[in-house]
């Protein structure tokens, strides 16, 4: 059965975000706030976690996943950031931004573009998500929970729970934000480029 966890937005029960992240040391796939909408997530190397977030969301097979990280250090093991990158991070996170870098051989080959062997990566700011990953210890693999047939991610748990809810191991009811889904700055060549234009602002393209 689903588990259906209220967690305060301000004040996270321990006990539920360790419940949560029980879910994900399992192997369990969970819905979750963030600042920028719901999303969906596993465990790094998860499979048949990956493999029941493309059944949920019709993704096609080389669909890029993002490494939902709980600070800079988390990054920084991930990915490979230069000087000039991580201030321009350091600038615009926590926040509705996901970066494309490369990724580090600790970055599970099934979330690497097969091509480029980069991933996307994030630090939401959001104190639910940023709860979640530190108790997890380690990078979310995750995707924004976006359903078949519609445009922006969903924004409601009981929501999520009635039309998928089948289908998760667990759904974290909170507030999130719900200016759409989150802006992709594509940084691996050093140059910021807007890959798709979100919640996050751009005006720090000049």
């Amino acid at each position: 059965m689903t588990q259906f966890l209220e967690i305060h937005p301000e004040n996270p029960q321990d006990r539920l975000i360790r419940k949560a992240a029980d879910v994900v040391r399992s192997g369990g796939v969970l819905a979750y706030p963030t600042d920028s909408g719901y999303a969906i997530g596993c465990a790094l190397g998860n499979k048949q976690g990956i493999d029941t977030i493309a059944k949920i969301r019709k993704l096609p097979p080389k669909h890029d996943y993002t490494l939902i990280c709980h600070d800079f250090s988390q990054v920084g093991q991930m990915t490979i950031v230069d000087n000039k990158t991580f201030r321009l991070l350091k600038s615009l996170t926590p926040g509705p931004y996901t970066f494309i870098l490369k990724g580090t051989k600790e970055v599970p080959r099934i979330m690497l573009n097969a091509k480029k062997h980069t991933v996307g990566v994030r630090i939401p700011k959001h104190k639910i998500t940023q709860a979640l990953v530190n108790e997890i210890g380690e990078p979310l693999m995750s995707s924004t929970l976006i359903l078949p047939g519609q445009s922006e991610p969903e924004v409601n748990g009981w929501q999520i729970r009635d039309q998928i809810g089948y289908l998760l191991d667990a759904i974290i009811d909170g507030p999130c934000g719900a200016e759409g889904p989150t802006t992709v700055v594509d940084v691996t060549s050093g140059i910021p480029e807007i890959k798709r234009e979100g919640a996050g602002a751009v005006d720090f393209i000049g």
